[in-house]
């Protein structure tokens, strides 16, 4: 270690380095004796790796800039970017914002409440803890406090054929076409739906290929219905690259546009604010599926999972056993027989 006094300075100043690292500061001291106590504490204090530099801790708000910075930067996927700008949207206007960052404690995001369903308040929550951990990482913070996220409820509601005789007449275009298309094979919207390419369809097997989605599975020949194929045929004459173009010329439609469009259909058609477009299109088309197939692999392939506890949310065969037990009492309760039920 080196303590030395700088010129123009008053003070020594230590410089050292541990673990490849170098720390160099200001002792605040004049007197050498002293000094050296000073660069030996911050000496200690790297050695037990903590950061023994003097800095001012920003607030979270200060943050934020910083922060969103690296998410437009980092190897995040879109939805993930997407997903942090939006808990910051959140954040912005609760108190933690205005704290500094080493204030936070875990009763005060615990504390926190915010508008719309728990997942919404859990964004917010999961985009404070990566804002925290960031700035630990960047040496602005020595400790990040844990804290829980609110309890999720799975999705009850469905897009299914009723929601969907009610919501297209008050469908525009492309929204249409994508809430039949999300409906009949499950495909995930921003990544995949919405990205589809007419050269990744096979007209003579009725398949399209899925080149890009959130996980490695997601990779996939999926298959097409009639009204799909219908649809496709329609949009894809005389043309090539995007299936949904956009406004601009070489890109696809965006989420922000089909949202804006299904808000006004959704509101038009009188259906709960509860039913989202892709989760509830996802999870109607893969019970459908599970329920008429009782294929599990099926499902899974159809779908992108890559993980069976994810699929298994679409098969209920419990409740299947249960209602059949029900019907066969009334059947053939009338001859006084029981008879024992084998289920598929």
């Amino acid at each position: 270690m080196e303590l030395f006094e700088k010129k123009n300075s008053k003070f020594y100043w230590y410089d050292f380095t541990v673990r490849g690292e170098r720390y160099r500061g200001s002792t605040k001291q004049t007197i050498r004796v002293k000094a050296e106590k000073v660069a030996a504490l911050k000496l200690a204090e790297a050695m037990e790796e903590h950061n023994p530099l003097d800095r001012k801790v920003p607030i979270l708000r200060e943050l934020s800039s910083r922060f969103l910075e690296w998410v437009s930067t980092a190897r995040l996927v879109p939805g993930s970017r997407n997903y942090y700008r939006n808990g910051w949207k959140l954040l912005q206007n609760t108190p933690v914002a205005g704290m500094k960052l080493d204030q936070i404690t875990t009763d005060d995001a615990e504390a926190l409440r915010f508008p719309g369903s728990p997942a919404n308040g859990n964004n917010a929550l999961r985009t404070l803890s990566r804002m925290l951990s960031k700035a630990k990482e960047w040496k602005l913070l020595r400790f990040v406090p844990e804290f829980k996220l609110f309890k999720e409820t799975g999705r009850t509601l469905k897009l299914d054929d009723e929601a969907e005789r009610k919501l297209l007449p008050h469908a525009e275009q492309p929204l249409r076409d994508i809430i039949v298309i999300m409906r009949d094979t499950g495909m995930r919207n921003g990544r995949e739906l919405y990205r589809m390419r007419i050269e990744n369809i096979d007209w003579t097997n009725r398949v399209i290929f899925n080149p890009d989605s959130k996980t490695i599975k997601g990779r996939r020949f999926v298959p097409l219905s009639d009204r799909v194929l219908e649809i496709l045929k329609a949009r894809c004459a005389g043309t090539e690259g995007w299936v949904f173009p956009g406004f601009r010329k070489g890109k696809h439609i965006s989420y922000a546009m089909v949202n804006k469009q299904w808000l006004r259909a959704r509101r038009a058609a009188g259906l709960p604010d509860a039913l989202v477009m892709y989760c509830c299109a996802r999870h109607d088309f893969g019970s459908y599926v599970m329920r008429r197939t009782g294929n599990l692999k099926a499902v899974m392939d159809a779908m992108g999972h890559s993980s069976v506890n994810v699929a298994m949310n679409y098969q209920h065969p419990e409740l299947d056993i249960v209602r059949d037990a029900i019907n066969s009492r009334h059947i053939l309760g009338h001859t006084g027989q029981t008879q024992p039920l084998v289920s598929a």
